[in-house]
């Protein structure tokens, strides 16, 4: 059989394509092995020679101010010119200034009622002395007020409404009590889940005879939320006097741990408790405490700190000279982390 042979100029060609094809295998195996590019987080510069400006958050705060005289009596009347606000010892400048006379917010109100075994005397009571405050704080068609209770359940009753019919059947339809008294976890649940979200002035009033005994949160977590959302604490010890009252607690003082840290809870938060002896003290609390809402200053201003590192920023409240014989009370401080509430 005849010997096959390749022409001179074939070998040639098929010699130069297998060099071509594996200079070009060994150029792809080398460009495999680079490590990629980093893309750069940002431009340094957006325009040549100039540097890209610094974005800065800045924290608005906003302070619902009392101010009361020595005889506790609510003072009326004053202008922004008359408040000086320190954060850490360091003056602020008041971006806005709401008084009495012209605060037309809408007032977003949270009656959170213990309904814990405690309160089973008591609850006939409570229900009157509630629903009389929310009927005079609600201004039709501009204020809200939902309804809860907490026991070792959290419930929410009625959602903030300004119908009173609907807020009366809330009240009126609890019966039952329940078998523990978690006070923190449903102040934290409705400063979270309600307040934080509410467009106007913002102020939980607690009902309750006794003290925290199932909550997974504690004091300070819920002063710290109230903090955050911006929300004045209000609270009304039932322990002493009433039906059922607890054998050696004076009516209108402080006396065991759980007093105090109601009395600290609403420190904290700018607003006050209450500890009442009788049917006429618990209305009177009320009472109070709807004049109260109805008379805060509204003050708000960016802070010169704008780090939000963690760090307790505490928060002064000062008259200026001429109004010694009158006291302001707000709340004590805030946390400077980076948590949302909605505008006002």
């Amino acid at each position: 059989m005849p010997q096959f042979r390749i022409p001179r100029t074939m070998k040639k060609l098929f010699t130069y394509l297998l060099t071509l094809s594996l200079l070009l295998a060994g150029s792809a195996v080398m460009f495999a092995q680079q490590p990629k590019p980093q893309k750069p987080a940002s431009p340094t510069t957006t325009v040549q020679g100039q540097e890209k400006p610094e974005v800065i958050n800045v924290r608005r705060v906003r302070l619902p101010i009392t101010v009361t005289d020595k005889k506790g009596q609510l003072v009326t009347g004053l202008t922004q010119s008359d408040f000086l606000i320190l954060e850490d010892k360091i003056p602020q400048q008041i971006d806005s200034f709401t008084s009495d006379e012209n605060n037309n917010l809408p007032l977003y109100v949270g009656v959170l009622m213990d309904t814990s075994p405690s309160t089973a005397g008591k609850l006939k009571f409570e229900q009157e002395s509630a629903m009389n405050f929310i009927q005079t704080v609600v201004r039709p068609r501009k204020d809200r007020v939902l309804f809860a209770t907490f026991d070792d359940q959290i419930t929410l009753r009625q959602d903030f409404t300004d119908r009173l019919e609907l807020l009366d059947r809330a009240v009126f339809a609890v019966k039952a009590t329940g078998k523990q008294t978690a006070l923190y976890d449903a102040i934290w649940q409705f400063c979270d889940e309600k307040m934080r979200s509410a467009q106007g002035r913002r102020s939980l009033v607690i009902i309750t005879d006794g003290d925290d005994t199932y909550s997974r949160a504690d004091i300070n977590d819920a002063i710290d939320i109230a903090q955050r959302t911006e929300t004045t604490i209000f609270a009304i010890s039932t322990k002493a006097g009433l039906s059922g009252s607890v054998p050696g607690v004076e009516a209108g003082t402080v006396q065991d741990k759980g007093d105090k840290g109601l009395d600290r809870l609403c420190a904290e938060t700018g607003g006050a408790a209450f500890f009442t002896g009788d049917m006429l003290a618990l209305e009177r609390s009320f009472t109070k405490i709807a004049r109260e809402l109805r008379s805060q200053y509204l003050i708000t201003y960016k802070s010169t700190n704008n780090l939000y590192d963690g760090s307790y920023r505490r928060v002064d409240v000062k008259l200026t000279s001429g109004h010694d014989n009158m006291k302001p009370r707000t709340k004590r401080g805030y946390k400077a982390i980076s948590d949302s509430v909605t505008a006002k």
